[in-house]
């Protein structure tokens, strides 16, 4: 008897937890189907420039424990103009996948926005610890350093964007400005020079050329 008692337990327990797992199966469902309908009504409202309505809607099923919702929702508080919001929910996407670029690429928009320097900065040199030869993030870092005149500290990024794209406009130009604030006046001249090969009638090529005289 005890042991026909103890298989009918058995028997209810696994009931019930099976139960229990599809009820759970059954409210992931759900869940999953509204995160989806709050996804693509915000991109609606977003193509309208609604961006307020896009935040919204997003926050009606907003889980704070997701990567998506909150780079989704920085990207839309920066479109608002609401700058703080956004870095804040940037920074929550970059807590919860500590190696995303792309999430550390849209908080430069608010950074930048909030005239946050330093921080943008520190954004991309951690972009760079991650990935060394991020195109994008040598470039602009080289080009804060520059307007901060760290010509030095400019010249190790850009050159190093240069072997990568020889014949880049962006590079060759800002770093042969750089190359000039240094003082290196050959590297200069031939760095203007094949800019102009680029676009022969690049005017901040020209004027360099004409510093140089």
């Amino acid at each position: 008897m005890p042991y026909k008692r103890n298989k009918q337990i058995y028997a209810k327990i696994g009931f019930l937890a099976l139960f229990m797992m599809m009820n759970s199966l059954l409210s992931f469902g759900q869940s999953v189907s509204d995160q989806q309908k709050s996804f693509e009504e915000s991109y609606v409202f977003e193509q309208n420039g609604n961006y307020q309505k896009a935040i919204s809607v997003l926050k009606s099923s907003y889980m704070e424990s997701s990567y998506e919702y909150n780079l989704r929702l920085g990207w839309l508080d920066y479109l608002a103009g609401q700058f703080t919001e956004s870095e804040s929910y940037y920074r929550k996407a970059i807590s919860l996948k500590p190696m995303s670029i792309e999430a550390r690429y849209g908080l430069v928009y608010p950074l930048l926005a909030l005239g946050k320097t330093v921080e943008t900065r520190v954004t991309y040199q951690e972009i760079l610890e991650i990935s060394p030869l991020d195109t994008q993030a040598n470039y602009r870092l080289g080009l804060i350093y520059y307007q901060q005149e760290k010509y030095k500290d400019a010249d190790v990024l850009l050159k190093k964007m240069i072997n990568l794209y020889p014949f880049d406009y962006n590079t060759l130009i800002l770093l042969a400005w750089n190359s000039l604030m240094m003082g290196k006046v050959k590297e200069a001249e031939v760095l203007f020079n094949k800019t102009l090969l680029y676009n022969p009638n690049d005017e901040s090529a020209l004027k360099g050329l004409e510093t140089l005289k």
